[in-house]
């Protein structure tokens, strides 16, 4: 499903109509100016899933807000802007074809702060299960005739009663996340958040993952905008994600900034190179 149909950036002529303005309140800050026009990118016209590919610098992340905050996409928190942000994205143009159930920008940030409080939660988990192992073996071996209470007794019962793992876990009230790698729980995480219908602006996801579950990831996504009526736009340079079959791709290192095949893209084809360099290595023996 195609819900955003196209946008259009800012040229050289309404960039400088904007600086010129601005001149006249002392705006300092030009962000984010100067960045498309030398890149030859004024309009991006958008597939199914549409790729923004490029190295550091390039302006690729800068993209997504920009079509993020002019759509009005909803974030996990407040994005920081600067007022010639805020006219540049005034006088920024789009289509939709028609408006999605939810528009949503997930950065990478995001998925850090939630592998972050993954991992908050499972040490706090942690710390109580070690008050449990001295409550068990305490209840466990407690002489008898030092029991004063009924709530004691329902202890010291418990405790002769069960294993140790089953002791912890009935006294653990906070539900214990899954202990998996910081990849996968990036991929639940991408799970849960993008639901059907959805407008989908998704900042370098593959970011703490591996090349198993990048690919993992990508098939997640592809299988999303076909069974499921989403449209994604993705910041990446991550050639198990440009892979994607009958995605669009803007290489925003080339000018003017254009679309282009997966294995045409410069990253994508050191990795080739490399690998077709030693060969050898992966030959059957």
């Amino acid at each position: 499903m195609i819900y955003l149909k196209e946008f259009n950036l800012l040229n050289e002529d309404a960039e400088n109509n904007l600086l010129l303005k601005e001149q006249r309140t002392y705006v300092k800050n030009r962000y984010p100016c100067h960045i498309f026009p030398e890149r030859g990118l004024e309009k991006i016209e958008f597939d199914t899933i549409t790729f923004i590919y490029g190295g550091n610098g390039s302006g690729k992340s800068t993209a997504l807000n920009i079509m993020a905050e002019a759509i009005n996409a909803r974030r996990e928190r407040e994005y920081g802007t600067c007022e010639t942000f805020v006219n540049y994205i005034a006088n920024c143009k789009y289509k939709f074809n028609k408006r999605p159930r939810e528009i949503k920008i997930i950065s990478s940030d995001d998925i850090f702060e939630y592998l972050f409080n993954v991992r908050r939660v499972n040490y706090g988990i942690y710390d109580k299960r070690e008050e449990m192992l001295e409550e068990y073996f305490d209840k466990k071996y407690k002489n008898s005739d030092s029991i004063k209470t009924y709530e004691e007794l329902v202890n010291a019962v418990d405790a002769k009663k069960m294993t140790l793992s089953k002791f912890v876990k009935s006294r653990v009230a906070v539900a214990e996340m899954p202990e998996q790698s910081n990849g996968e729980s990036a991929l639940m995480h991408f799970a849960s958040a993008i639901k059907e219908d959805g407008l989908y602006i998704l900042d370098e996801p593959e970011n703490s993952m591996s090349a198993s579950t990048q690919i993992k990831l990508a098939q997640f996504l592809e299988d999303s905008a076909r069974f499921f009526n989403c449209q994604f736009i993705i910041a990446t340079h991550s050639p198990f994600l440009l892979n994607i079959k009958d995605a669009k791709i803007y290489d925003l290192d080339s000018y003017p900034a254009r679309v282009k095949k997966w294995s045409d893209l410069e990253n994508v084809r050191v990795y080739y190179e490399f690998f077709a360099k030693n060969s050898q290595d992966f030959a059957k023996k």
